[in-house]
């Protein structure tokens, strides 16, 4: 429930901005309740299957579920113990063929993956640490294929302060709004929507949509999600909310869909969602009004 914008993004991506003919696939909210999507991408004949890459994917909390679903997943990550409950994790679920687990950083991506090999890099809550987030970013995207996607989260700022000042705690939610890192275990950048797109544009890529993350899901008290119908309430919520103004800006992370651009083909099947060429064109659908101007 709390990453359900993030994989609606992800299975959007994988389905419909990765390569023609992938596994049918529909837009944010539309039927994706979680990571489990079963076999979409493994034996298909005749087609060849994207490779993704996760960049900080520690233990695999994104890599297994996509190799579950047929896709090769390469995790590069820093930390042995991460990599070792990683290869652990794939043993148990049969998936050691379709996960490769790589010790290294995000500045040693080229170098592990090579230069226009990968169909989805994965960088999730990693620029947040990095000491340029811009000119790392700029160096990953050289990983992808022309036309490859990017699934970027990175921490919001606008959450942040939402959260803390509703929770009270005064002091840290002025401290986050004029900027301050904070310094436990380590800084970490916060970023608004237009900061987002602009690393992410900046770095090189071509923004598709913007997402928030967790808009709503750290403000309602936990045991009120003991209740299914609470917890599926919320979720709805969250998917409904997380691309549009001014909700997205109040999400706990910013999750940027993006390309390396090159090939700007976009494939459309039947019965299948066709995501628009840029950025501008989703937001300018948004702003079509689709029910009443909501005044009493």
């Amino acid at each position: 429930m709390r990453q359900a914008a993030i994989w609606s993004g992800v299975w959007a991506l994988l389905a419909d901005g990765v390569g023609a003919g992938r596994a049918a696939g529909g837009g944010l909210g539309a039927g994706n309740r979680s990571e489990d999507r079963g076999g979409q991408g493994g034996d298909r004949v005749g087609m060849s299957v994207p490779l993704v890459v996760d960049a900080g994917g520690g233990s695999g909390g994104f890599a297994v579920p996509i190799a579950a679903a047929g896709y090769p997943v390469t995790v590069v990550d820093p930390s042995p113990d991460a990599l070792a409950a990683l290869r652990r994790r794939a043993d148990e679920r049969g998936l050691g063929d379709r996960i490769t687990a790589v010790q290294g950083d995000l500045g040693d991506l080229r170098t592990l993956v090579g230069d226009g090999r990968v169909d989805l890099l994965l960088c999730h809550s990693v620029l947040d640490v990095v000491d340029d987030p811009s000119a790392a970013l700029a160096q990953a995207l050289r990983v992808l294929r022309p036309g490859g996607a990017l699934s970027l989260l990175v921490a919001g700022r606008a959450g942040a302060v939402l959260h803390r000042a509703v929770a009270g705690r005064l002091d840290e939610a002025l401290a986050v709004f004029g900027g301050e890192m904070p310094r436990v275990p380590r800084p970490a950048r916060r970023f608004c929507v237009a900061e987002a797109i602009a690393l992410v544009q900046t770095a090189g890529g071509e923004v598709l949509d913007v997402h928030g993350v967790r808009i709503f899901a750290d403000l309602v008290p936990g045991e009120r999600l003991a209740d299914p119908r609470v917890a599926e309430s919320l979720r709805r919520l969250e998917l409904a909310a997380a691309g549009h103004e001014p909700y997205r800006n109040f999400g706990a992370q910013l999750h940027v869909l993006a390309r390396r651009p090159g090939d700007t083909s976009t494939h459309s099947h039947k019965g299948t969602h066709r995501r628009k060429d840029t950025f501008a064109d989703v937001e300018a659908e948004r702003a079509v009004p689709t029910g009443g101007t909501g005044a009493s």
